[in-house]
């Protein structure tokens, strides 16, 4: 594997101690292999440049004593002068030479080579002076000349021991001269000898200098990366370093410190250091700054001290350092890092915020709401009163969000909140649970009529209009209050309790507040009783279908029946329709319910006739099913029923939905062949532009408008007519529902509507009885009266009757505003006209309609005002119609308008039945 730099750099000492002597010869003349091999060189040359110049003046001093020597003994020889004068200029040249800047700047190896060259030259020109200059073999060399060179060489091998190449280069110099003037064994031995000693002792001390010198430099460099790591640690801003001495004073401090303190560095130096930290005004508030000061004064390591800046509450650190101490154990001072905390503090905070704020309104939310319930319930006893709870429910926001987009939304919560808190103001405390939830507590408040007062005024101020983003936007909201007056009552109870009243809020209309009350949690308990059993009731056969006919307006024949469910619990208690439909769309079962009708009514139209259709009701829940469409043709294809004889009944929640889904759904639908009919046309908004969306085959039009239609004065007429004109243009079917009277039927007729459904066709009946209906050949025969009489009310009163002058007490059984029944010992003749007498009030005009076996159906000529008499009893279902305009029900049944077999059927209204 190949080593990095690093790892070459960090190791040149233990690299240079496994070179050859020949390598350690000849490792500065030639060029250095490795980086810091050059680096090491360059340290010897700078040592080499260091002693350069005392050598070389050692030579210019020796060459100066021989000229001077050269003119004493040799004046008339002008070769023994001109050879030591040009020694020293030519010393003088390579002296310059050597120190000059840019040879200094040269690679050492070419460095060494100079300096190997010039010793050459030395040593040759010494030989020459040598041999010219000095007298002949076997004189007495002067001890001057003698001391120069001795001293000239001695400075040279001090100067070059550390490099052995020059060595022997300046060593081979000297003995070549030595050479020319003395050629004594003895002499040449001592020579060789010092020489070899010479240079053994060179390559040894090279080995250690290039050893020391690899060691110098890898302790560089690792201080020199120390040095950039620390600097980038400080740099980046995660901590800084700071160090004191004995005292406790600054000797180093960290740029990061001082600008954190917002002063200078070299400021902060000599500054005690405990003088920069301040008291944590928190929890355990002196706690840092004392365990700190501990540290500091038993001069013991410390580790992640946190502490705060002096004058600064928002400037945090945490601190480390060691203690540090000399060779001797004396006490140096302390050093370490610090990090700087405040961020971290801030997000501490910021996270702690969040964990109890809602971060949209800024009000507490589920969770400080929680602590907050449960410490009002805990100081009631202390208190000696209780605490209340608001539960709060914004009406028609999900509208808001739907339509103008979650933005405008947030901002309406924003807004919400502060009129909430606006109104409860100190008395309580308001927060957010959760989307359009809020929660009021009010420690100390148990009084019932300051807290329906509260709520009233709560609910007004949040339902004003409000303006965001140019838009006017119009909301309410729903209040559930519970009370707790006992501190054994806990948190979740109330909070269940206030969630009850909250529900009944809703029910009763909303935009409205509800105080808890017991029944409602007897309430709530059976509603989920009849969910928990409603899951169960196809598995158990409790549903069942039964349906309606439809008839042909004109040849009153079986059209279509419409299947509605029923269902009956195991104990035999009928769970009305309306009931057990809004649990099911509540609790989401409204799907599987909606299946099994619609597989059931297809199996069952499988057996009538081709003509006869099976009109099914689906939900606003099931159509923005994505499997409606997959569903129905399931059903279709199982029970092998045309498409075109299956008829969806739907209501215009379906249109309330802005999806593509649902477009795509009338679509398919339609392509299949599926008929669709609109349901309760003329309630709720009544758009036409649903008409224009969807592809309708039917309208039905709604019950309350087709009732009483044909009474004087009923507005109904217009509106049927409107709708029916409607229809037709569409290229529409029309079907009336709920029609019960002959009149109705009649009208109904006139007006050019399709079809009829009502009871005076035929009520639900049970599957085999429409199987039969549904294959009769013949029309069915309408059934009923003949019109629509206002309510009657039962009493016993004694009045006076006047007729043909004759005066006679009658008792009044029943009376409406239209008319009465009365008993008579006379009878009178049908047509006749009586004067009434009732005490107490005005004397009536009035026609005699019928007279039978004591009883008298009389009707006023004008509207009676029934106040007159006082607080009556409603009468009996079955004498409604039967009093006035319709004779007993022996003499009905004779004229053909009742059979036997309706004589004891309610003709009263019944919520949700055609």
């Amino acid at each position: 594997m190949r080593k990095s730099r690093f790892a070459a750099i960090s190791e040149p000492a233990a690299r240079v101690r496994d070179l050859s002597y020949l390598d350690i010869f000849l490792f500065d003349l030639r060029p250095a292999r490795q980086p810091d091999d050059e680096r090491i060189a360059h340290e010897r040359i700078r040592a080499l440049s260091n002693t350069g110049p005392y050598l070389l003046a050692s030579h210019l001093i020796c060459g100066i004593v021989l000229v001077i020597h050269a003119v004493r003994t040799n004046g008339d020889n002008p070769l023994a002068i001109i050879l030591p004068l040009g020694g020293v200029v030519v010393l003088a040249a390579l002296s310059t030479l050597l120190n000059r800047r840019r040879t200094k700047q040269m690679r050492p190896h070419r460095v060494v080579r100079l300096w190997g060259a010039f010793t050459i030259s030395i040593g040759a020109l010494w030989a020459i002076v040598i041999g010219f200059g000095l007298p002949s073999p076997g004189d007495t060399v002067p001890p001057v000349i003698c001391a120069s060179l001795l001293g000239a060489f001695c400075l040279t091998v001090a100067a070059f021991i550390s490099v052995p190449s020059l060595l022997l280069i300046s060593y081979a110099a000297a003995f070549g001269s030595f050479l020319l003037f003395s050629r004594d064994p003895q002499i040449l031995g001592l020579l060789i000898a010092f020489g070899g000693c010479l240079l053994g002792a060179s390559m040894f001390g090279a080995r250690g200098a290039l050893i020391a010198a690899g060691r110098q430099l890898a302790n560089e460099y690792q201080a020199k990366k120390a040095a950039r790591f620390v600097a980038e640690f400080e740099q980046s801003g995660r901590g800084w370093f700071w160090e004191t001495d004995a005292n406790g004073a600054l000797t180093y401090v960290s740029t990061q410190l001082a600008d954190d303190l917002k002063r200078n560095a070299v400021d902060l130096i000599g500054t005690q250091f405990v003088d920069l930290l301040g008291m944590d005004a928190g929890s355990g508030a002196a706690d840092s700054e004392c365990t700190l000061g501990f540290y500091l004064s038993a001069r013991v390591p410390f580790a992640d001290a946190t502490v705060k800046a002096k004058g600064h509450d928002d400037i945090w650190w945490s601190l480390s350092g060691t203690a540090h101490f000399d060779d001797y154990g004396r006490f140096l001072g302390f050093g370490g890092i610090g990090t700087d905390l405040t961020e971290r503090r801030l997000a501490e905070a910021e996270i702690n915020r969040l964990a109890r704020y809602d971060a949209l309104t800024a009000l507490p939310n589920r969770t400080l709401m929680r602590a907050t319930l449960e410490d009002a319930l805990k100081a009631i006893e202390k208190q000696k009163k209780g605490c209340a709870l608001y539960l709060i429910d914004l009406d028609r926001f999900k509208n808001v969000n739907d339509t103008l987009g979650h933005p405008v939304g947030d901002a309406l919560l924003k807004q919400v909140a502060g009129r909430l808190a606006s109104v409860v103001g100190k008395d309580g405390q308001v927060g957010r649970l959760g989307g359009d939830e809020f929660q009021a507590i009010f420690p100390a408040i148990d009084s019932e009529q300051y807290l329906g007062t509260l709520a009233k005024r709560l609910i007004e101020h949040v339902s004003q209009p409000y303006q965001i983003d140019g838009n006017t936007i119009s909301i309410g909201a729903s209040v559930g209050v519970a009370i707790a007056r006992s501190q054994y009552q806990c948190a979740d109870a109330l909070i269940r309790d206030a969630d009850l009243a909250l529900y009944a809020a809703k029910d009763d209309g909303r935009g409205t507040f509800k105080l808890f009350s017991p029944d409602m949690h007897s309430d709530a308990q059976e509603k989920q009783g009849l969910e928990h059993d409603l899951r169960g009731a196809i598995q158990r056969g409790e549903l069942r279908l039964v349906y309606q006919p439809v008839v042909n307006t004109v040849t009153e024949e079986v059209v279509a029946f419409e299947a509605l469910v029923r269902w009956v619990r195991s104990n035999g208690q009928s769970i009305p329709t309306e009931q057990f439909i809004a649990l099911a769309e509540e609790c989401g079962l409204i799907l599987a319910i909606g299946e099994w009708v619609l597989r059931t009514a297809c199996m069952e139209a499988a057996h009538w006739p081709a003509q006869v259709r099976i009109a099914v009701n689906i939900s606003p829940i099931q159509f923005a099913s994505p499997h409606l469409v997959a569903t129905v043709m399931s059903a279709l294809t199982a029970s092998e029923l045309d498409p075109g004889r299956l008829e969806l009944e739907i209501t215009e929640g379906v249109f309330l939905s802005t999806e593509a889904s649902v477009d795509e759904t009338f679509r398919r639908l339609k392509a299949a062949g599926v008929r669709l009919a609109l349901d309760d046309f003329g309630t709720g908004y009544s758009s036409l532009g649903y008409l224009k969306r969807a592809p309708l085959n039917k309208i039905k039009i709604d019950q309350s408008f087709v009732r009483g239609a044909a009474a004087t004065g009923s507005t109904s007429e217009a509106i049927l007519r409107s709708i029916i004109s409607l229809a037709q243009s569409l290229k529409m079917d029309t079907t009336a529902e709920g029609v019960e009277t002959h009149d109705d039927l009649n009208l109904i007729r006139e007006l050019g509507c399709s079809q009829v459904q009502g009871y005076i066709f035929g009520k639900p009946m049970e599957a085999a009885e429409a199987r039969t209906l549904a294959r009769s050949v013949e029309a069915v025969a309408a059934k009923g009266y003949e019109n629509a009489r206002a309510p009657r009310y039962s009493l016993i009163r004694t009045a006076n009757a006047q007729w043909n002058g004759m005066t006679f007490p009658v008792r009044i059984r029943n009376i409406a505003a239209g008319g009465a029944l009365l008993e008579s010992t006379r009878d009178l003749p049908d047509g006749s006209q009586i004067q009434l007498d009732i005490p107490g009030c005005s004397i009536m005009g009035a026609d005699v309609r019928w007279s039978r076996e004591g009883k008298v159906g009389i009707r006023f000529e004008r509207p009676f005002n029934l106040r007159d008499l006082g607080p009556v009893q409603r009468a009996p279902v079955h004498d409604v119609r039967s009093t006035v305009d319709t004779p007993p029900p022996a003499q009905a049944a004779q004229a053909g308008r009742l059979t036997p077999a309706d004589l004891n059927r309610s003709s009263a209204a019944v919520p949700g039945r055609r």
